[in-house]
């Protein structure tokens, strides 16, 4: 579940959750697609990741990870929901509330763009146990997450460590990304019923002419520049007859030309946020659905690898 805040359906209503916005601010949103359809190619056009964006990167990263080791100190909450009780409720009654992480969730580094947001979700009548199941079956994931996700498999696995990889397709105005990558995950168990865990990006290429004979791959940091690197935070509790789930996804891409900040920067917000409801949803779905399967990470079609159910 953890990267696949890549890309989503606006509008669209997941569970019990949607987004909400005005009629002026949805007419407001559509004039600004039509716009970006016809700058398109001024955002499409080639960009090279440089090592300055890349320590900016780093650095972002590295000081992520201590805002979640610091959560595991005595007297701090672990869970982001938990420090505000009203969004808790929210979630607890069945929302997905999915924020900016300060501010507008993005964040200018030299020559790029890191764009993070958090997330969090309640899956009901599940265990930890069979929640942290589902997110580790990697070879499931083109399951679980399609349509975005086309491809994926788990490479290798040592105690709660692996690596997998993954191929999707992201669909946003009137570009098609294909980006192919390899991802390592890290777990960790806090108690009986908590755990948080770290997954990134190890290489990502971008695919050129997918589906063609002409079929290729870019070098890693070239190509259109949406997506360079991903990272991402989730932490599990069970409690209150299931388990709270929280993402915070962030990644690396190239930076918006100044003069369309103004008109992009809206667009990709509400991208990033229905992306990331999405996620959490398809997530709960896959929990829901999970049935008795042979072997860790085998998998099957939807309809015949995986027998839905109705939730307890």
């Amino acid at each position: 579940m953890h990267l696949r805040a890549l890309a989503g359906n606006l509008g669209r209503r997941i569970g019990r959750s949607r987004l909400q916005s005005s009629e002026p601010g949805k007419r407001k949103y559509r004039f600004a697609v039509s716009l970006l359809l016809m700058l398109g190619p001024a955002l499409s056009c080639a960009a090279e990741l440089k090592p300055e964006t890349l320590a900016a990167w780093n650095r972002y990263t590295e000081q992520a990870k201590s805002r979640m080791n610091s959560r595991l100190d005595a007297g701090n909450h672990f869970l982001w929901l938990d420090e505000a009780p009203a969004r808790a409720r929210r979630v607890r009654s069945g929302e997905i509330v999915v924020v900016p992480v300060d501010g507008g969730g993005r964040t200018n580094v030299p020559d790029g763009l890191i764009h993070d947001w958090i997330g969090a979700a309640f899956f009901p009548d599940a265990p930890i146990e069979k929640v942290c199941s589902a997110t580790d079956k990697y070879g499931c994931y083109k399951d679980f997450y399609a349509p975005t996700v086309i491809d994926s498999r788990l490479l290798w696995r040592d105690g709660m460590e692996s690596s997998f990889s993954m191929r999707w397709l992201k669909k946003a105005l009137s570009v098609t990304t294909v980006m192919d990558g390899d991802y390592k995950a890290r777990y960790v168990r806090r108690n009986e019923t908590s755990r948080y865990g770290f997954v990134w990006s190890t290489r990502i290429q971008e695919v050129a002419n997918y589906g063609q004979r002409s079929e290729f791959k870019l070098a890693p940091g070239t190509g259109s520049g949406f997506i360079w690197h991903l990272f991402s935070i989730s932490r599990f509790e069970e409690r209150d007859g299931g388990v709270y789930v929280e993402l915070e996804t962030m990644a690396l891409s190239r930076s918006v030309p100044a003069y369309l900040g103004w008109l992009v920067n809206p667009v990709v917000n509400r991208l990033s946020q229905s992306a990331l409801i999405t996620s959490l949803s398809q997530t709960r779905e896959a929990v829901q659905s999970l049935s008795q399967r042979v072997g860790l990470d085998s998998c099957g079609s939807k309809t015949s690898g995986l027998k839905a159910h109705s939730p307890r």
